[in-house]
């Protein structure tokens, strides 16, 4: 298998969902399909790309060359670009690619979906808490913000402050800063699949630091087998896995970027609304469905819903599947997966 590192940088975080080799490698098969994989570093993560064809690889530059362009738009951290120059505007209108436009509309419909509950003007609370970087490890450095900063941050956190127009975007309030980070790696993991497929690439497997997408199924035509983590677990094991073919994969959890003082545990996933972690009883939530975007927006949703109502949007929306995992470790699987779900033996 060819393997290269593409960019190199330390490694910040770790993947929500690991392969399971001996099915996604293709034992026994001809040397035709030998995988073909390449690896970089974007969006603040480990991603990966691999192609089953040996003609499909010069197609991985082009993929790595379209994650840099993305993360030149995109990334909020990137001077010059799109989000960066929405957040250094003092409230004036900045005119966007049509791309980051229509992606800034779907995360704020995504916004109203969960009541505010999830909200892409989240940043400088993103920025209080400082969860960057901090994937699957506990850190002595990590600390919990003062309250009094907390606070002094919600009041600029509201969706509904972010106005677009065509291509031009304009905070109501100057002291805003967009976040794309619950929708950004979904939705180019999306254009990743479509430039492969536009290309005759029939089988593919898009790792975006756990956000997965496959390009219809392994070549001999079975779908591959994805693990889901089990939460906190140092060896990466499994808690059950999916089979998947031309679809995607997606998850948000406690055990992403978090950290523990005095006993109890923060993570990244925040609320708006009291400007700490959630807590709901969920350890994760993974979605599955056609598009990757859908996917990771939902994925956060449902998270912060919890539960009940999580599941309730879920049975509501059309050929979208979700997994959630309980501080008991319980599995509870929407409807549609029955029989589709295998939870690890050990």
């Amino acid at each position: 298998m060819k393997h290269r590192i593409y960019r190199h940088k330390p490694v910040l975080f770790c993947l929500i969902l690991f392969f399971l080799l001996s099915d996604v490698f293709l034992t026994g098969c001809s040397r035709r399909t030998e995988p073909q994989t390449e690896t970089g570093f974007y969006f603040n993560t480990v991603i990966s790309i691999t192609v089953y064809h040996p003609k499909d690889a010069v197609y991985l530059e082009d993929c790595f060359s379209l994650c840099d362009t993305y993360e030149k738009m995109l990334s909020r951290t990137v001077e010059g670009s799109d989000i960066y120059r929405i957040n250094h505007s003092s409230g004036e209108p900045v005119a966007v690619s049509e791309e980051t436009a229509r992606l800034l509309e779907q995360a704020c419909n995504y916004a109203r979906l969960s009541g505010g509950k999830i909200d892409p003007s989240v940043a400088l609370l993103d920025d209080l808490w400082n969860f960057s970087g901090q994937a699957g490890t506990e850190s002595a450095q990590k600390r919990i913000p003062a309250d009094a900063d907390i606070q002094s941050v919600l009041p600029h956190i509201n969706y509904k402050n972010i106005h677009i127009e065509n291509s031009t975007v304009t905070l109501d309030d100057p002291m805003s800063q967009i976040d794309l980070g619950f929708i950004a790696k979904g939705y180019i993991a999306d254009r990743l699949k479509e430039l492969l497929k536009a290309n005759g690439v029939q089988s593919a497997l898009i790792n975006l630091g756990g956000n997965v997408v496959v390009l219809g199924s392994k070549p001999d035509g079975s779908p591959f087998t994805i693990g889901m983590q089990k939460p906190f677990d140092e060896q990466g094991k499994a808690i059950a896995t999916l089979s998947l073919s031309d679809s995607s994969l997606v998850s948000s959890g406690v055990y992403e970027r978090y950290f523990r003082q005095d006993g109890r545990l923060y993570h990244h996933i925040l609320d708006p609304a009291s400007g700490y972690p959630v807590e709901n009883g969920l350890l994760g939530v993974t979605i599955l469905s056609g598009s990757s975007m859908e996917g990771d927006a939902l994925s956060t949703t449902c998270f912060v819903l919890g539960l009940t109502e999580g599941m309730k949007l879920i049975e509501s929306l059309p050929d979208i599947e979700a997994v959630f995992i309980t501080e008991d470790y319980q599995l509870h699987p929407s409807s549609g997966l029955s029989g589709k779900l295998f939870e690890a033996t050990s």
